[in-house]
């Protein structure tokens, strides 16, 4: 058994002499040394799931994404050459000063002296008045014939516009429309015959949180920029205007995209790119877009007529917070609360008043102001609407036929004209202990004067200030103190914990809601 086992392992030994030797052999042969010739194992090739691709998305809509320049008249005689940074100042001095002749002997060395003086004066007429390009932003093809949408705040300023294709063709292009209120524009080609590749609308209210998203645009003027995220949020509010209901992306966005759209896997435009949230000017993630439902209805109406037309209420509102739904004996804090109809206005022929709370239109609940104003906005001019209200503690119905809002009026109060109130003097003072108020009677003799505030208390910390009146309690017109506290003894009986306050200043109307002593 011993034997056998030397045996073999004496032929074994023999055999790895004889492929060595081999192997050496045919090293030597071949000029490779020998060590090199040693085998190495593969190379890593994991086999996990693969991230899904956009160069598919990218390559079919990129055609339809354009570079919007736009230009504007520049008066150059505010900007003369002034390459060296010397300002304009030195021109003005007398030919034999100093610091002049210094400076004109240096632009002689630059070689530019001469020139500047025998063509400035022609160069400022020339120039005067001149195109030049002022802004740059993204935009796209809605339609093969040329119309293109992008960004309101992108064109504002602008008097003639140049569209670059992704291939760099440059076409004019001519301003069809645009709506301030919800940032968006429309301009339109001439190609001559031309049909260009254009992109059509998602459905975005199905859109969810965590879907991916292909932002192609062109930030800092850098045509044809792809980036992707995702979906980050819904119906955000920026505080840009009454129709805010901004889609949010991840999806990084700078500089330049502005107009840009935000496409789906299936190549479909989701969102146009308006702002984003940033303390340094850069991407930080956070980007913000116009859904498509909002934009391809506001595009259509451009196209068809230059402008955007679209129902109103001509009612002031605000919301309502947790403390005024109790105080009216709401269940839930919803709806608009109406702080005052406009004279001959939609709203007040219809009958609705101050105090009045917007809980549905045509029987769908209202959420907030926001949501208000984006329904009745969404409806025509003279379509009637039926509006739910709550009013005086119960539920009433009544039928509104709808104003027209005119053209990028301001969507805030216009309260120029206005002085500010003046203090009223105290007349009669009573003061109102559990309210942490001091009031008397007003000049005009309408509503009760805030003469006195008391900084602890809750009407201080809800910003009622000493100068402003209070015209009604719990929509009750009040000229007394008097009448000011029957209104809260009768809240007490009906077990309201808050009462509804109208304070009107210099700046308008508002309500605030107070808590009253339940004891």
């Amino acid at each position: 058994m011993f034997r056998n086992i030397k045996d073999s392992l004496t032929v074994s030994t023999a055999m790895k002499a004889s492929v060595v030797a081999g192997l050496a052999a045919v090293a030597l042969a071949t000029g490779v040394p020998a060590e090199v010739s040693r085998s190495y194992a593969d190379a890593v090739n994991v086999q996990a799931p693969q991230v899904p691709s956009f160069a598919n998305v990218v390559d079919a809509v990129s055609p339809a994404v354009v570079s919007v320049r736009v230009e504007s008249r520049v008066n150059t005689a505010a900007e003369e050459d002034d390459s060296f940074g010397l300002g304009r100042g030195f021109d003005d001095l007398p030919d034999d000063h100093p610091l002049k002749k210094f400076f004109r002997q240096f632009e002689q060395q630059q070689g530019r002296g001469q020139q500047k003086g025998q063509n400035q004066q022609k160069n400022s007429e020339d120039n005067k008045g001149r195109l030049r390009p002022v802004a740059q932003g993204s935009g796209f093809f809605v339609s093969e014939d040329g119309y293109i949408v992008t960004n309101n705040h992108v064109v504002s300023d602008g008097a003639a516009f140049v569209v670059v294709l992704n291939d760099g063709t440059e076409l004019d292009a001519k301003l069809v429309g645009k709506d301030s209120r919800t940032d968006l524009a429309v301009l339109k080609v001439d190609g001559k015959g031309k049909k260009f590749t254009y992109v059509g609308w998602a459905d975005d209210s199905k859109v969810r949180v965590g879907d991916w998203v292909v932002a192609v645009g062109n930030p800092f003027g850098l045509g044809g920029t792809v980036t992707a995220g995702i979906v980050s949020a819904r119906g955000r509010d920026i505080h840009s205007g009454p129709y805010d209901d901004y889609i949010q992306i991840d999806a990084p966005v700078n500089k330049g995209n502005s107009g840009g759209p935000t496409f789906n896997l299936n190549g479909q435009v989701v969102g146009i790119n308006t702002a984003i949230f940033s303390q340094s000017g850069g991407s930080v993630g956070i980007a913000f877009a116009i859904p498509a439902t909002t934009a391809k209805d506001v595009v259509t109406d451009l196209i068809k007529s230059g402008s955007v037309s679209r129902g109103a209420l001509g009612i002031q509102i605000q919301p309502v917070s947790k403390d005024i739904a109790e105080s009216l004996g709401l269940s839930e804090a919803s709806g608009a609360l109406v702080v005052a109809p406009q004279e001959g206005s939609a709203g007040q022929k219809a009958g609705i008043k101050n105090g009045d709370v917007i809980t549905a239109v045509n029987g769908e609940p209202v959420k907030d102001p926001r949501d208000l104003a984006r329904r009745i906005g969404a409806m025509q001019p003279g379509t009637k609407v039926d509006v739910s209200l709550w009013r005086n503690g119960k539920s009433q119905s009544l039928s509104v036929e709808l104003g027209s809002l005119p053209a990028d009026q301001s969507q805030a109060s216009n309260d120029d004209d206005q002085q500010p109130a003046q203090p009223p003097q105290p007349s009669s003072e009573k003061a109102l202990a559990d309210l942490g108020l001091t009031v008397g009677k007003s000049d005009d003799g309408k509503g009760v004067a805030i003469t006195a505030v008391d900084p602890d208390s809750d009407a201080a910390d809800k910003g009622v200030k000493e100068g402003e009146k209070i015209t009604s309690v719990n929509n009750q017109q009040v000229s007394s103190a008097a009448d000011i506290a029957k209104v809260i003894e009768q809240a007490k009986k009906d077990g309201r914990t808050r009462a509804l306050f109208q304070i009107e200043s210099g700046d308008g109307s508002r309500f605030v809601a107070l808590p009253i002593n339940a004891g």
